[in-house]
């Protein structure tokens, strides 16, 4: 690591561009004890510099640009080895739509959803309560639970704002679950506990909003079948190195994984991290864990 020149990509032009400053500055810090010359480099947009000489990009962007493949291929173009699931496997794993045919196809328990386009007349058909959400966007920006007639149009208009296609899926009273794949590993189960019952956006990045215990107070059989479920939609999707996936337990002890995550938050309040300290792992060593499976690729994506 002493020898490394690690760029740390952080900001973008998405909706999450502050949590992802967050999850960078906390990369920064991560990777700096371990001797490697990290830069922290500012995302405004496409047109970003990269440091001369550079070994590896540790992506910290989260939402679009950053986690839908974008960012991925232009440093797939540039020539530069990067953290995390390649190009075509970020744009599968972000657009809810897509990922989830991935995964019915696969066999892999999801909630039923539809795909409401901007006509209101097929409103009348969703059976409620429902989750209505934007196709492309993460931690939870433009979501809403919908329990009565009235609030469905308003909860479109709002996902409406982030994309023209929304997601409108069954909701699952239950036990919000995460689980982190980290390389060859699934971390220990995650239990996600809020007031409301709903992990938003202000319960995703506000110290105290949330409870997060891990691991999870399961039944070994559960916790272990959450972990296989999560590591067949992180390889389904064609995700590599790491993801978290994000499930949930129904009252009835039924199973469903809700999305999955290429790039997760690297804040003191994010998941990953917590999964990973349950398992052995210092926040330092996780970043340098990243950093490890991007360099065994590197000669790969290199071109000729």
């Amino acid at each position: 690591m002493k020898r490394l020149r690690i760029a740390v990509l952080m900001g973008g032009p998405s909706t999450e561009r502050e949590v992802s400053m967050a999850s960078g500055k906390m990369v920064v810090e991560g990777l700096r004890p371990t001797g490697a010359f990290v830069i922290p480099v500012v995302v405004e947009d496409a047109q970003f510099a990269l440091p001369a000489r550079l070994d590896v990009a540790f992506i910290a962007l989260h939402g679009t640009f950053g986690e839908d493949g974008q960012v991925q291929r232009l440093l797939e173009e540039r020539g530069v080895a990067y953290t995390g699931s390649d190009a075509e496997a970020s744009a599968r794993a972000f657009d809810k739509d897509t990922a989830k045919e991935c995964l019915k196809a696969a066999g892999i328990p999801t909630p039923a959803y539809t795909i409401h386009n901007g006509d209101s007349s097929t409103l009348v058909q969703i059976k409620l309560p429902v989750v209505v959400k934007p196709a492309r966007q993460g931690s939870s920006v433009g979501i809403s639970i919908v329990r009565s007639r009235e609030d469905l149009l308003p909860a479109c208009a709002k996902a409406r704002v982030y994309d023209e296609r929304i997601v409108i899926e069954q909701f699952i009273r239950g036990r919000e679950l995460t689980v982190g794949i980290l390389g060859n590993r699934e971390l220990p189960v995650v239990e996600i506990r809020t007031p409301s019952g709903f992990f938003g956006y202000r319960e995703k990045y506000t110290a105290g909003a949330a409870e997060e215990v891990v691991p999870a107070p399961l039944d070994s059989s559960v916790a272990v079948r959450a972990q296989r479920y999560a590591r067949l939609a992180h390889e389904r999707l064609g995700c590599r190195d790491f993801s978290r996936v994000d499930l949930i337990l129904s009252d009835r002890g039924e199973l469903f994984v809700l999305e999955v995550n290429t790039i997760p938050g690297l804040t003191q309040n994010s998941l990953l991290p917590k999964a990973a300290k349950a398992a052995g792992l210092s926040f330092s060593d996780l970043c340098v864990r990243m950093v490890e499976m991007a360099l065994a690729r590197r000669p790969l994506e290199v071109p000729a």
